[in-house]
């Protein structure tokens, strides 16, 4: 099969942004300019074509990128399209192929970033030089921006920008980005598209309990270590009720209908775990979650320390922030002092919307049995600093993987991959929501 211009473009520059080493390890001795140096690859390649550009550096070595593509209709709010540029730090022993080579071995291609996100950013970099190439005009305002920061909150990249230069943003209504769009089986021969319609909140807590230290052959009715170790039993071992927000409500209705099945909140759980790797993820989504995470006490043995900390992480659902704080405290205990950390609240957009029929009728020209199916998204994006300013957040990154494809298992992991056909099918479809949407 001959590939446009548009599918080579999209690959390479997934490569290039691959082999480009932008770890972001959220300590700032250890952070190098790999992010900048991704985002000045971005520039060139946008102003080779005449594109236009803002570049940002809040400070060295955290660079990102900003351009708008004027869209034919005045009176539509403008598109952000955004990916972020710094990827997570690999352990290189655990790969067996370089995390920064960018290699394609057996039609895949290996590199970290391949799915998170440097695939996106390749993509829509392609997308905006072929728009302006070809004149292509979209319908409405794109504003593409190559961010720095994400993997460590988006302190020096989306959320800058947002406090610092939201001029850069202006008229943005709607936002799309990771993590969605890949594929997963539906029924045999279908696929459903999954679309992040929302996302759980992001915050903690740290439990700490206090009492006297002494002697451990002398044990202590307060010992802050038992009674920490209580309080976190509590919270650990709750199993918080089934929330029925709207994209669970659709995501089930959905697949119940194809599937035949009847989901039950008694029978959730087994019921996913049915539909594989993709039931695993919307079980995430399907409740307020808290998990322990972190332990710290005493360092000797005959010791009993003065106190015991434990830190938990918080997921809230969607206007549920309150309703979590209170049933961690309930379980917690009066034996034990919380302090609440810095969040980030949960974010939400319609399931139904034209823009949402737009994502819908790309897929089908590209897949005419593929479904776009809402979803919430257990984790966390950028789209949660934009929708401060009132930017409707939306994970979307077109991809038509193998069935047995786990794409969100790639998140993170040794031997990131994605399928080469995969970026071809992302290039194509993403062309279409951006001219159309």
């Amino acid at each position: 099969m001959t590939r446009s211009l548009l599918e080579h473009e999209s690959v390479e520059f997934v490569r290039d942004l691959i082999r480009i080493d932008s770890v972001n390890t959220g300590d700032p001795d250890t952070i190098g300019d790999g992010e900048t140096r991704a985002a000045r690859l971005v520039q060139a390649r946008l102003e080779e074509v005449g594109i236009e550009t803002t570049f940002v550096e809040p400070i060295p070595g955290r660079g990102s990128v900003v351009a708008r593509i004027a869209g034919s209709d005045p009176d539509a709010g403008a598109l952000l399209v955004h990916a972020h540029l710094d990827v997570v730090p690999v352990v290189a022993e655990d790969w067996t192929h370089p995390p920064f080579g960018a290699d394609i071995v057996d039609g895949l291609l290996y590199g970290r970033g391949a799915v998170d996100m440097k695939d996106f950013a390749g993509v829509i970099l392609a997308v905006a030089r072929e728009f302006a190439r070809s004149g292509i005009r979209p319908r409405r305002d794109l504003i593409f921006a190559f961010l720095a920061d994400e993997e460590a909150g988006g302190r020096w990249g989306a959320s800058w920008i947002v406090d610092n230069r939201p001029d850069l943003l202006a008229g943005a209504t709607e936002a799309i980005s990771e993590v969605g769009g890949f594929s997963v089986p539906l029924v045999e021969g279908r696929r459903a598209y999954l679309l992040a319609t929302a996302e759980k909140g992001v915050g903690g807590v740290v439990v700490t309990a206090r009492g006297e230290a002494g002697h451990a052959s002398r044990p202590r009715p307060d010992d802050p270590v038992t009674r920490l170790a209580s309080a976190v039993a509590r919270i650990g071992e709750h199993r918080f009720p089934v929330v029925h927000t709207p994209a669970l409500d659709r995501f089930l209705r959905v697949f119940g209908q194809e599937r035949g099945v009847e989901f039950t909140d008694e029978g959730l759980d087994a019921q996913l775990e049915d539909l594989g790797f993709v039931g695993r993820v919307i079980s995430a989504s399907a409740r307020q979650t808290a998990a322990p995470t972190v332990l710290r006490a005493g360092d000797k043995s005959n010791i009993i320390p003065a106190s015991a900390q434990a830190t938990v992480d918080l997921r809230a659902l969607p206007d549920r922030e309150v309703e979590l704080r209170d049933e961690i405290t309930r379980l917690a205990g009066d034996a034990v002092h919380l302090h609440w950390q810095e969040s980030l609240s949960p974010i939400a957009a319609p399931i139904d919307s034209p823009f949402v029929t737009a994502i819908g009728d790309a897929i089908r020209a590209e897949d005419p049995d593929g479904v776009v199916v809402p979803y919430l998204l257990p984790a966390s994006t950028d789209n949660k600093h934009f929708a401060r300013l009132g930017v409707l957040g939306y994970g979307f990154v077109p991809l038509r993987v193998p069935d047995d494809f786990d794409v969100y298992g790639q998140f993170h992991s040794a031997d990131e991959c994605v399928p080469v056909e995969s970026l071809y099918f992302s290039a194509r479809a993403t062309a279409r929501i951006l001219r159309f949407a």
